[in-house]
């Protein structure tokens, strides 16, 4: 009873939000967590899916006949004239927005997301992850909120700052919120863990997309698309789960361990049992030798993914409604829209495989090794890539599709991957923060990748290269940077000593969660799967397996 008087003054004097309170039982049930996660990356994953507002927002603005009005870059038709065209619709209440325009929330999103992740991965792991839980819960459903008063009053810069930016920074808190908590809940299974958190980013476009567009055909009138309506309405619904979320994270206690489990000794030199300052992290070979294997990891995959559907109609022409007579630019209306339904099957084929790989192969990683499991992506990967052209050029389709939907789950995979190479060479201490770190290679990635895909492809084209070979060297160099990532991965090695922390010194740092521990004895929760855990992954697993079925819908056209 003492020690229960004690939790209970304890509780008093610590915040809602203090990284002290969310302590677990020591009997806490560790698969309460993961749905948790899940519910965060779930709704920040709509990041990938926020194409889908673009048509409708492009004919937004109406005009005295009620048609839609010019884009304010209609008659661009250089680089330059695109970027003046947008720095005019950032403030204009006269002409409609381009895709162009639109498209740079994209770019936003993803370097707003590896910089925040970046700058603000110390706090978090200094607050804990409800504190940064919430903080992501407001800026991500915040932006949404911002937006939607852009798009009512036509202002674009409002749209770049609410999603763009302040949703950018929710999207890095939010990616990283639940790393070093789910690593240090699963020792025994570092990769599966981060897998399944990582899982519901690629997920987030499958639930999200048709999600927006059956609430933009509830909301459209004659003068309105139902954009800002849909924006408020999956704001408020973001908020509820993303919120949930963050009240669901709970933390080990120190020196906890799952039940009969006991860690392996020297079993593997490339996992280490010390842990390293977040401040000397980015001073070692490893981190760079790392971050290099994300970036090249990502740069030869999201160029691919983004320009997939184009890829494969440009590329197989009428092989893809039967018609091997007919190429890509002799397409007639019909034939256009029948392509782009295949190429719209090809790419939920890819998100598909995608979220697969995200759990499949991380948590492979955990039987086989993380360095291993990159060399997997790195050879299979510069085979698929390297036996690209041939297939295209022989017609295969289905061995074609099959090569990318491989890429798509290794791309995902890395993701998921990662941050448990990272706990194996750095420890777990300051995990999260460091992941934070390294996500800058994705941001980097999100340039280069679709610059050299866009480039090349831009002018072999105006070059006036058949449409059916425009990506075969594109695909070569994508290869070639699969080659590089081999490299990096080789020469990653164990940390020398040096590096890591006193034991007295990680000791000092858990103190303060120690003493918390000690006065708690309640006995809430336990192991296994019981009512609450079930609960929990309902509620994330339901919307998940209902943005799946409708995925595979729309890619079943691509077999038919």
């Amino acid at each position: 009873m003492a020690s229960t008087g004690q939790a209970a003054v304890a509780d008093n004097q610590l915040g809602l939000l203090d990284k002290e309170r969310i302590i677990a039982p020591l009997n806490y049930n560790r698969w309460l967590v993961p749905p948790a996660a899940l519910a965060i990356h779930l709704c920040i994953g709509m990041a990938y899916g926020f194409s889908v507002f673009w048509k409708p927002l492009q004919g937004a603005l109406l005009g005295a006949d009620g048609k839609a009005v010019p884009e304010c870059s209609a008659a661009a038709t250089t680089f330059g004239e695109k970027a003046a065209g947008t720095l005019q619709a950032l403030f204009t209440t006269s002409c409609n927005w381009s895709q162009f325009d639109l498209g740079w929330m994209y770019t936003l999103f993803f370097v707003l997301l590896g910089t925040s992740a970046a700058l603000w991965g110390g706090w978090l792991e200094r607050v804990g992850p409800r504190r940064a839980g919430v903080v992501a819960a407001f800026c991500w459903s915040g932006g949404f909120l911002i937006s939607a008063l852009g798009v009512y009053i036509h202002q674009l810069w409002l749209m770049w700052l609410g999603s763009g930016i302040i949703g950018g920074c929710g999207l890095g808190l939010g990616y990283i919120s639940p790393v070093s908590t789910l690593i240090k809940w699963f020792p025994d299974r570092r990769g599966m863990a981060t897998g399944m958190a990582i899982m519901g980013f690629g997920g987030g476009a499958m639930i999200g997309s048709p999600l927006a567009t059956m609430l933009m055909n509830h909301y459209a009138t004659p003068t309105s698309p139902g954009v800002w309506e849909t924006f408020i309405t999956m704001g408020i619904i973001y908020f509820v789960f993303m919120m949930g979320g963050a009240f669901g994270y709970r933390l080990p206690p120190t020196g906890w361990k799952p039940q009969g489990w006991t860690p392996a000794v020297n079993s593997n030199a490339m996992i280490t049992t010390g842990n390293v300052d977040l401040k000397d992290a980015h001073k070692t070979l490893q981190f760079w030798l790392i971050w290099a294997v994300l970036c090249l990891n990502v740069s030869a995959g999201i160029g691919i993914i983004g320009a997939a559907s184009p890829m494969l109609q440009e590329t197989f022409g009428g092989r893809l409604f039967g018609d091997p007579s007919v190429g890509f630019g002799q397409f007639s209306d019909a034939q256009k829209a029948q392509a782009a339904l295949v190429g719209a099957s090809f790419v939920g084929l890819f998100s598909l495989f995608n979220i697969a790989g995200r759990f499949f192969w991380a948590s492979l990683s955990d039987k086989i090794g993380r360095k291993l499991t990159y060399f997997t992506f790195f050879t299979l990967g510069f085979l698929c890539y390297a036996a690209a052209p041939t297939l295209a050029t022989l017609g295969m389709l289905g061995l074609f599709a099959a090569a990318f939907c491989l890429i798509a789950s290794m791309y995902g995979g890395g993701f998921a991957t990662i941050p448990a190479y990272l706990a194996d060479i750095f420890g777990t201490q300051y995990v999260g923060a460091i992941h934070g770190r390294l996500l800058t290679a994705w941001s980097t990635a999100g340039i280069v990748g679709p610059v050299i895909v866009n480039y090349m492809h831009d002018t072999r084209k105006a070059a006036g290269v058949p449409y059916d070979q425009i990506y075969h060297p594109i695909f070569y160099v994508l290869a070639g940077l699969l080659v590089a990532g081999f490299i990096a991965n080789l020469l990653i090695r164990p940390l020398d000593k040096k590096w890591f922390m006193s034991e007295e010194e990680v000791a000092a740092l858990q103190a303060k969660l120690k003493s918390r521990v000690e006065a708690v004895t309640s006995t809430l929760g336990s192991g296994g799967i019981d009512l609450r855990a079930l609960l929990a992954w309902a509620a994330v697993g339901i919307p998940l397996a209902w943005g799946i079925w409708i995925t595979l819908q729309k890619a079943l056209v691509l077999f038919t």
